[in-house]
């Protein structure tokens, strides 16, 4: 029998194919791993009373979720340890636009090692202490989101800036305790110039969670970047700022509750990435501290709806050249939420703000519920919002 040349040919490749097949089956089987697409998008429609003056009704993307796309990945390189990712983009469903200043993983970007038995070291663009420990026993840091934050967000319970250059240390969970912490690099000749640490721990046993945070940054101006952008990156700029907080929660059947303290401390305060320049009327600002307390709520009757409310009480200590003063912020929050299918939900949220106690004579006067549009024309702010979230 005689083979023509394509027929030769074709033989000569699926014996090489064989071969390549009985090679990979005789080797040792390769790391496993995998790569999940994950996200949120969350849109609504805003009703603000009093925005300078006037009321306003807006659409509005993330607010108890930040609209947000990812990419997260693991290997596993066997005994216990795996390498990891994770990207994850910010977005304004209204106009497509990116958040965190337009970064393309501005939420977050990390990469790193994870063991079993010692814990997860990562490197990246990263969430602080605060964050990953104190901020889910507030109603912002949990079931809230923007809407419930303490004024300004003065202590990041919401997360409004990520720690870039960041080197984070994840412990595993030890019969119900786990720990961390992180530090972000200032890259620039004088090592603490624009540099971040923070340090936490939370302990849940039952339906019992505690949690403490600690976190410093220092001279965060004083680069444009290094661990904290100027500008999309800072909550309160100024020379240091230090926050520090406890809290915890209890889960009693369909309830669950929670408290917590938080303290923010800011050196020659510049201005808020909410609303602008803080300026002293007389003399020159040197200092501002905010002290909140938070008590919150929520019942949960079944698995397709539940309802929340939260109650803040923040006292600023409003130091100038010309004197100390002592603005009072009275925070209450509303939400109800109903799920149309295990990934689809419609909700309804809240919040009313008043500011008392004494006159500082600059912006923070003024009432201001975080996501509104400008702070309002005198104490008295309300804003209310219907939206939907999807989560894929």
């Amino acid at each position: 029998m005689t083979f023509k040349k394509d027929d030769r040919t074709r033989c000569l490749c699926m014996a090489a194919l064989f071969s390549a097949v009985s090679t990979l089956a005789s080797m040792p089987a390769l790391a496993q791993g995998s790569v999940t697409l994950y996200g949120v998008i969350d849109e609504g429609i805003n009703y603000t009373n009093n925005v300078g003056g006037h009321s306003q009704v807006a659409m509005a993307s993330g607010f108890p979720h930040g609209s947000r796309w990812g990419l997260k990945g693991s290997e596993d390189l066997g005994g216990g340890t795996q390498a990891l990712f994770l990207l994850e983009n910010g977005f304004d469903v209204d106009n497509g636009r990116a958040y965190q200043g337009g970064a393309l993983f501005g939420r977050q970007a990390y990469m790193g090692l994870n063991d079993e038995r010692w814990g997860a070291v990562t490197l990246g663009r990263q969430y602080d202490s605060v964050v990953d420990y104190l901020a889910q026993t507030t109603a912002g840091g949990s079931w809230g989101g923007y809407m419930f934050a303490h004024p300004y967000d003065n202590d990041n319970l919401i997360n409004t800036f990520r720690i870039n250059n960041a080197v984070k240390y994840t412990s595993p969970a030890i019969g119900g305790l786990k720990f961390g912490g992180l530090y972000g690099f200032s890259e620039d000749t004088k090592f603490s110039n624009n540099r971040v640490f923070s340090g936490g721990a939370q302990y849940a046993k039952g339906g019992l969670t505690l949690a403490a945070a600690y976190l410093q940054a220092d001279r965060p101006s004083a680069t444009s970047f290094g661990a904290l952008n100027n500008g999309a990156d800072q909550n309160l700029p100024g020379s240091k700022l230090r926050i520090w907080g406890a809290g915890g929660t209890y889960e009693m059947g369909r309830f669950q509750l929670g408290v917590s303290y938080a303290q923010t401390d800011v050196s020659d305060p510049r201005s808020s990435a909410y609303v602008g320049d803080i300026v002293a009327a007389s003399g020159t600002l040197t200092a501002l501290r905010f002290q909140n307390v938070e008590a919150n709520i929520k019942y949960q009757p079944s698995r397709s709806y539940w309802v929340g409310a939260m109650y803040a009480y923040t006292r600023a200590t409003f130091d100038a050249t010309s004197g100390r003063r002592h603005p009072v912020y009275h925070s209450v929050g509303l939400m109800a939420d109903y799920l149309l299918s295990k990934r689809t939900d419609v909700y309804l949220q809240t919040v009313y703000q008043h500011v008392a106690g004494d006159k500082t004579d600059s912006v923070l006067d003024a009432a201001y519920v975080a996501g509104a549009a400008n702070v309002a024309s005198g104490p008295d702010q309300v804003m209310v919002r219907v939206g939907v979230r999807h989560f894929f």
